[in-house]
């Protein structure tokens, strides 16, 4: 019997028991009742057959695809099989693929193990985390900002709705203050918040905001190279880390309480794991040894609110990201400066302080102050007041005076004045200056004076009373008012008489 054709549990058995514990070729035979040739061929190593690799319509092209890979190592295979179909290929892509992949030249670059001195570098990058739901109608992305420190692996990691200059900004200023200094070097990826341009491999153009960040902070920037992930290599494993042992399976309510959440693992796991260069020690001891050689923070915190100018040409309301916030009604039409940090939000006119919102980061919210709504109500009640008054005092001048007395003695001036406005409408205007004038001299100066007055005229006339009109179906007519014209201009015009007699 072959070896081959033996259950390789019995093939495993035989070599255990002749190289393991030495027994001879016929005792494992009568052992296993097997034959001593069947246990000498178990015995022989022999290498492994693989099947003949099953020909392909890619073959003839071979040298040539190796020829093409030398020169040009990173061509892609679909432009390689057009090269090939012009040259009689007839297979598919699909195979010509397989064919590159397996030809292609793999060149795996080394790496020095990097080391850094104390304090010295830092590396910086954002992580993304998908998209959290703020309500039925926001939806946010969730960014993580990530510094570590490259001797003591400690790192600063913070969550944001987005990934502003603004934040980025703050990301820094926080990170220093827990650090409690800042690294000589801080190292970048090629953030649109870190660089802005590329000339080539050495001239590089930082964000403008970026550089007065270093300038206060005292450090320089340095950026990787490009297409080169293993030169920050440190910051991308923290963010693998964050991925996985704190972000994964993790819920949270607000922003705030996530990043109250983030800052806790980071001190009582991220900080409590050993330190990678020499596990007797914690990165939490290697971080407080490191802190003594960092640069030492200035006087006062970088300024990293962000400060737009903004105008509100009709309405109360300033657009900033996505919401609306008041401000006090005179402000609108004018320049105004909105300053926003990632909590609150506040507009300036000059360096007058106009309006502090809390900040949203919903979408499409309305941020309101009362006061300012309600002065903006109050506004428009006195212009109303100021037409109505107008209207009464064309009709009835005395009317002012009734108004003015009414309001020393404690009434509603314009509850007055709708009352007033109701007996022009119910009374005429003849009526109504003549009760005016009576409630005037009887020192009754109220509305309710006025209206008893004009009811007491009528009767004695036997007017008959004047029915409201109906504007249930038009109530857009309810303050429409038609100035009356005296009787004598139709009379006028439908005199015969010859204008030159008089």
């Amino acid at each position: 019997m072959e070896a081959g054709m033996i259950d390789p549990a019995v093939v495993a058995r035989i070599r255990q028991l002749y190289y393991a514990e030495h027994w001879k070729v016929g005792t494992i035979a009568s052992e296993l009742k097997l034959h001593p040739t069947t246990v000498r061929h178990s015995l022989i190593d022999r290498p492994r057959s693989e099947p003949p690799p099953r020909p392909s319509p890619a073959d003839p092209y071979v040298g040539f695809i190796e020829e093409v890979l030398r020169k040009h190592p990173r061509l892609r295979a679909t432009r390689i099989y057009e090269m090939v179909r012009v040259r009689g290929y007839s297979g598919s892509v699909r195979q010509l693929r397989r064919k590159v992949a397996r030809l292609r030249p793999v060149h795996s670059e080394p790496y020095l193990r990097l080391r850094t001195f104390l304090g010295e570098q830092a590396q910086v990058d954002w992580a993304h985390f998908g998209s959290v739901r703020l309500h039925r109608h926001a939806k946010r992305r969730l960014s993580c900002f990530v510094m570590t420190l490259s001797y003591s692996r400690a790192l600063y990691l913070e969550f944001f709705f987005d990934q502003t200059q603004e934040s980025f900004l703050r990301g820094h200023v926080r990170a220093f203050s827990y650090f409690e200094g800042v690294a000589r070097t801080l190292l970048y990826d090629n953030l649109k918040t870190a660089v802005l341009e590329r000339l080539g491999t050495a001239a590089v153009h930082f964000h403008p905001r970026l550089l007065e960040l270093c300038a206060h902070y005292h450090f320089q920037p340095r950026p990787c190279g490009v297409r080169k992930p293993a030169q920050k290599g440190r910051v991308e494993r923290a963010i693998r880390y964050i991925r996985e042992s704190f972000f994964a399976a993790r819920s949270f309510t607000t922003l705030d309480d996530f990043n109250r959440q983030a800052w806790l693992w980071r001190d009582e796991v991220a900080h409590g794991r050993p330190w990678p260069d020499d596990h007797s020690r914690i990165v939490a001891e290697v971080l407080a040894e490191e802190r003594g050689y960092l640069v030492p923070l200035p006087s006062h915190p970088f300024d990293t609110d962000q400060v737009i100018p903004v105008l509100s040409r009709k309405t109360i309301y300033i657009r900033f990201d996505s919401n609306l916030y008041t401000i006090p009604p005179v402000a609108v039409g004018r320049p105004l400066t909105l300053v926003a940090s990632d909590t609150r939000v506040r507009i300036l006119d000059g360096t007058t302080e106009l309006a502090d919102h809390r900040r949203c980061f919903e979408r499409t919210q309305r941020v309101e102050d009362e006061a300012h709504v309600q002065a903006l109500l109050e506004e428009k009640r006195r212009a109303q007041g100021s037409v109505l008054s107008t209207r009464l005092t064309g009709v009835a001048p005395q009317v002012e005076d009734l108004l003015q007395a009414a309001f020393e003695r404690g009434e509603s001036a314009a509850a007055q004045m709708r009352q007033l406005l109701e007996l022009l409408d119910r009374y005429g205007a003849a009526e109504l200056r003549a009760a005016v004038s009576e409630a005037l001299e009887h020192k009754t100066p109220r509305a309710s004076s006025v209206g008893y007055l004009l009811e007491r005229r009528r009767r004695a006339a036997k007017t008959p009373v004047a029915l409201p009109v109906d504007l249930s179906r038009r109530p857009d007519l309810a303050d429409f008012h038609v100035n009356p014209h005296p009787a004598e201009i139709y009379d006028e015009l439908t005199s015969t008489d010859d204008p030159e007699e008089h």
